[in-house]
């Protein structure tokens, strides 16, 4: 008999990498401008930390990834973190911003998105990144419970998974 916990990684790593094997259709509102091409696609796996600040006169809950990236094989080559920032095992790294979102997933999960590269450091592999996508996202969502005076500075971590593509003019 396989262990429980032994069949639930087993099981989750199947999903998940499967997940990237299965071409998914990018809804027209976040496809990368025409002149790109797909670079790479990695999976990430990690957290979404939500923090409650006060943001001139409103509580609002502010994010920050903190995931590991993987290639097809399931090898760590990279992370993501705040930022949002994307570093390849290289050393190249990119800093991008929301173009646009689309809450695609109808099973309450993180909105896809185009991602704007707006920096880029080092040279490798992401060294030419002009735009992301992040679909087939899983979990990931702010908090439900209250961002105001009582939890100001609080932190509350939820997991998430999603595929990352990386473009490139």
């Amino acid at each position: 008999m396989v262990n429980n916990k032994l069949y639930c990684v087993l099981l989750m790593e199947l999903v998940c990498h499967g997940a990237m094997a299965v071409e998914t259709t990018i809804p027209s509102i976040i496809q990368v401008p025409a002149g790109n091409v797909k670079l790479v696609t990695l999976h990430a796996t990690g957290e979404q930390i939500y923090q409650c600040v006060l943001k001139e006169t409103a509580y609002k809950w502010i994010v920050s990834p903190k995931a590991v990236l993987m290639d097809e094989q399931g090898q760590q080559v990279g992370t993501h973190s705040k930022g949002p920032t994307w570093q390849y095992k290289d050393g190249s790294r990119v800093t991008g911003k929301i173009s646009q979102k689309t809450d695609e997933p109808r099973h309450k999960a993180m909105p896809w998105l185009l991602i704007e590269v707006v920096d880029h450091k080092g040279e490798g592999v992401f060294s030419a990144v002009s735009y992301i996508n992040r679909i087939n996202t899983q979990g990931g969502l702010e908090p439900t419970s209250p961002c105001d005076n009582n939890h100001l500075g609080s932190e509350k971590a939820a997991a998430y998974t999603a595929d990352y593509i990386f473009y490139a003019k």
